[in-house]
């Protein structure tokens, strides 16, 4: 049967990631229609204001550090980096809940809901979960350790999807998607970092602070340049939560959110295996070699997505309102809206990675600023317009940009490409 064998390493890879990934993605996916009558839109209203501040926080949680894991050519180089990363990501939670603490009403009163008050205090927990395991998770894919990433992604979905339906059974409300999530990401992080230390225990005698030195300063560029890129595409996705709410309602972002998981999940999940396995092979490619991969990447990921937003973009609003309940309609609209900018989405994230490869984090900054303001000043001064009027523009808008950045991308692969004939 070896005939169905895939004899690419690189396809075996993705298919062994995307395996996992399927089954992780299913789960809350299948999970969902429940969800959607034990919760409420203002339930998920509240639990992406929670999101919307421990997302921004926790892309701090290693300096961006994780991403050198890839770069060395020697281990004990690459595990310095991951004790880098551990030791700034229990820095960056310890400030986390002194900030927490000190600014609870301030945070509170400027996301407008009072509820979510207690939960902050959940966030330097959340930070510290997602460090630990972004340091474990680049250290895993550097190893091609891609049964064990797969197997993480089907323990975090199992976790959280089974704490959701319990604790929304329970009535906990909003709580329970808090809780089931920040459960889950410890569950996940605590496999991953018991795995890479029964496998590769034997190299933690190479970490030493003289070495983590030179590591924090052989690779400054990611937190000095690739950090505010990271960040600023935070705050956008953050700032479109919390606008949402204050210019429309806790339940409007309830809907948004909802529209967002359906379909950036899954999606998420495939572009995230493609994107780690992607970044691995450029990593150790040669550099005129990125245009010929990149180019038939973006062949092959068009191929596979296209269909499935063309059919989000047309089938969106019935399929939400029959599986979700007539409640959500809204939310399969806006499912539909947003398909054009997620399918672009969807193909530019892996090949950002390239020009980390290149060291053109400035590129990745300057574009991600654009791609921050747009929507931000669409939803400050078009709200009156209407919900649904600011999310079409939006979506119009941020589709234009990633179109730019992928021939950019094309445009510096072209170079390499030239460079290395002569």
């Amino acid at each position: 049967m070896h005939i169905f064998k895939p004899k690419s390493e690189f396809t075996r890879n993705v298919l062994t990631l995307m395996t996992g990934t399927t089954i992780a993605q299913a789960i809350p996916i299948a999970i969902s229609p429940i969800l959607t009558r034990i919760y409420t839109p203002e339930d998920f209203g509240i639990f992406a204001l929670y999101m919307s501040i421990a997302s921004i926080l926790s892309l701090i949680a290693t300096g961006r550090y994780e991403l050198a894991i890839m770069l060395p050519t020697k281990d004990k180089d690459a595990v310095n980096i991951v004790a880098l990363s551990l030791l700034i990501s229990f820095f960056v939670s310890f400030i986390a809940l002194l900030i927490v603490s000190v600014f609870n009403t301030q945070i509170t009163s400027l996301l407008g809901n009072s509820d979510i008050s207690s939960w902050l205090y959940f966030i330097p927990l959340t930070v510290l979960l997602t460090g630990i395991y972004q340091s474990f998770n680049y250290w895993s894919n550097r190893k091609k350790e891609y049964k064990r990433l797969a197997t993480s992604k089907v323990i975090q979905s199992t976790t959280t999807a089974t704490s959701n339906l319990s604790m929304g059974f329970a009535g906990l409300g909003s709580s329970g998607l808090v809780l089931a999530m920040v459960l889950g990401q410890g569950v996940v992080a605590s496999f991953l970092a018991q795995r890479v230390y029964n496998k590769d225990k034997s190299i933690i005698k190479d970490i030493n602070k003289i070495k983590i030195l030179i590591m924090l300063k052989r690779y400054k560029k990611l937190p000095i340049v690739n950090l505010p890129n990271a960040l600023i595409d935070g705050i956008r996705l953050s700032s479109i939560s919390i606008l949402i709410a204050k210019n429309f309602t806790t339940a409007s972002l309830g809907q948004f959110s909802l529209a967002w998981k359906i379909v950036q999940t899954p999606t998420a999940l495939i572009g995230g295996s493609l994107s780690q396995v992607f970044f691995q092979k450029i990593a150790t490619a040669k550099k005129a070699d990125l245009y010929f991969i990149v180019k038939k990447f973006l062949f092959k990921s068009t191929l596979i997505s296209l269909p499935i937003f063309l059919f989000i973009y047309i089938f969106a609003e019935d399929i939400f309102a029959i599986v979700f309940g007539q409640e959500w309609r809204l939310a399969g609209e806006i499912a539909s809206i947003l398909s054009p900018w997620l399918f672009f989405n969807f193909l530019t994230v892996p090949m950002a990675n390239v020009f980390i490869v290149l060291n053109r984090q400035e590129i990745i900054l300057l574009v991600s600023l654009f791609y921050m303001l747009i929507p931000i000043t669409i939803l400050l001064t078009l709200h009156q317009f209407g919900f649904i009027y600011v999310l079409n523009l939006i979506s119009l808008s941020m589709s234009v940009i990633l179109l730019v950045y992928i021939g950019l991308i094309f445009i510096y692969t072209q170079k390499e490409k030239n460079n290395g004939l002569y």
